[in-house]
């Protein structure tokens, strides 16, 4: 399937992401940022939908009303990106969203969570917008492992890939770039701070394994419980005291920063920290640690052969909470902060290689 087009005043590109209690878009005109919003839902609005899927409608019709409002031309609208949801393994690349795509993202293939959202939303929106096509980019499930990196002490349970591709890969690349090398040619230690946390060893460019932040494995994040005593969770639950529903949602929604401090903002916690809150700095420096600790496991997979470790995403913005991870790190590497995560932008740029005929489309 052809996607190239002309550099053109007519090439308009939506970006879509959505978090729990908001949804971010942007538009952009080639490289050029001309709309950014971040739509923000209240907990009434969403806990009308029993399922995350459920939200589809109610927020891609907030959207169109939005581009509507800032007289947004749908016709120019080349294409919807967004991030990658729960699908199937996949290799990096961008993919055209398909029927087997958004049929995978309503079974909630390899889990439930509300970056499934974007792909059905940019499958739905293109309904509406005539000359455009749907993609998602280095979606959440790029699968580089070794096969030595998915064997568990159980044979019924393997080692899945689940981490934040878009945003190590983007920080790798651009990494390598300021060193003047090629990212396919460095190993890096890439560590992702965000309401889920997530450390992978890249090696010559493939991320040969990483903790799976998602459900449960490495460091404890602002809403994910990380790595757990076995047994105890085992007896925790057969105790009585949970539902199935309800301890999955403790570990992978309302776990970690908030079950401790009863928040997931990583920007009040540091806010409590220089205030001298002393349990907010004992559970923040825990999580640091934890992080730390899991960046030396990513130097025993690399055998010791790191060119640099880089630290990136929201909570990076702590200059307290990065300093505790450096302090512990430092001898392994040389150390890159990339606070932040611009994923707008990041999946403009990404697109543009699509529509400029640059990157080919992965098939699913």
């Amino acid at each position: 399937m052809e996607f190239k087009t002309d550099y053109s005043a007519d090439t308009l590109i939506l970006v879509i992401n959505p978090r729990y209690p908001f949804t971010k878009i942007g538009i952009y005109n080639n490289k050029n940022l001309v709309f950014l919003k971040k739509l923000k839902h209240t907990e009434e609005e969403l806990n009308k939908f029993p399922e995350i899927e459920d939200q589809t409608e109610f927020r891609k019709n907030l959207i169109l009303k939005e581009l509507k409002e800032n007289d947004i031309d749908f016709d120019k609208i080349k294409m919807v990106i967004t991030r990658g949801g729960l699908i199937k393994p996949v290799k990096s690349g961008i993919y055209v969203i398909t029927e087997e795509i958004k049929k995978d993202l309503l079974k909630s293939v390899q889990g439930k969570d509300i970056v499934n959202l974007g792909g059905l939303i940019a499958h739905s929106i293109v309904d509406d917008l005539k000359n455009a096509n749907a993609f998602v980019a280095d979606p959440v499930v790029v699968d580089e492992y070794e096969d030595i990196a998915q064997i568990t002490g159980l044979p019924e349970i393997k080692r899945r890939s689940i981490f934040h591709a878009l945003n190590q890969k983007w920080v790798g690349r651009r990494y390598a770039k300021s060193v003047d090398k090629v990212y396919e040619d460095l190993n890096l230690i890439v560590a992702h701070l965000g309401t889920g946390i997530t450390v992978g060893a890249h090696q010559k460019g493939r991320v040969i394994d990483a903790n799976m932040g998602y459900d449960g494995d490495g460091p404890f994040s602002p809403i994910r419980a990380g790595s757990l005593p076995t047994g105890d969770l085992i007896r925790l639950c057969f105790s009585g005291k949970y539902t199935e529903e309800e301890l999955l949602r403790k570990v992978s929604k309302e776990g970690g920063l908030f079950a401790h401090l009863g928040t997931f903002s990583g920007e009040e916690i540091d806010k409590r920290v220089q205030e001298g809150d002393q349990e907010a700095a004992k559970i923040f420096e825990a999580m640091a640690y934890q992080v730390a600790k899991t960046i030396g496991s990513m130097y025993a997979v690399l055998s010791g052969e790191v060119d640099a470790i880089i630290i990136t995403g929201p909570i990076a913005n702590s200059s307290w909470f990065v300093r505790k991870i450096v302090e512990r790190v430092e001898k392994i590497a040389p150390i890159q902060v990339y606070p932040g995560s611009d994923t707008i932008k990041i999946l403009a740029m990404k697109g543009l290689r699509i529509l400029y005929g640059e990157q080919d489309v992965e098939k699913y």
